[in-house]
């Protein structure tokens, strides 16, 4: 079944001295189903590992090389929402509005979500979402 993947799990994959068995669940989730991400994902992901290369934990090349593979694998982007959802969740929640935009996906495609992050994953639990665990 698809789930919801955050760009905290997939930095994980990226950076070795991130490894958490949440991340390599959510990796081999993939082998057989879909993670989908909101449009801002695609962005952020980029960032983190720009980031990265700029505090030397990467290099230029390793750099290509991760965004290659992740290409590779099954994440689709989802439609953007249609309404201000996301927005309400990120003010109930007292979240980002980007880490509102994956809770949103969850809850409007019914999936469960991948994310290392505490407070978004605290705020999924009282959504009634489920977490890949």
């Amino acid at each position: 079944m698809a789930f919801v993947l955050d760009a905290s799990i997939a930095a994980c994959w990226c950076f070795r001295d991130e490894a958490d068995a949440r991340a390599e669940l959510a990796f081999n989730r993939l082998d057989d189903d879909t993670a989908l991400v909101p449009t801002l994902w695609w962005f952020e992901i980029r960032n983190v590992v720009l980031l990265g290369e700029r505090r030397m934990r990467i290099s230029p090349q390793e750099v290509a090389i991760f965004l290659k593979r992740l290409a590779r694998l099954t994440i689709d982007l989802a439609p953007t929402p249609e309404n201000d959802d996301v927005v309400d969740l990120a003010r109930k929640h007292r979240l980002t509005f980007y880490d509102a935009a994956y809770l949103e996906l969850a809850k409007r495609e019914r999936l469960a979500l991948a994310t290392l992050d505490d407070e978004l994953a605290l705020a999924a639990r009282v959504e009634g979402i489920a977490l890949v665990e």
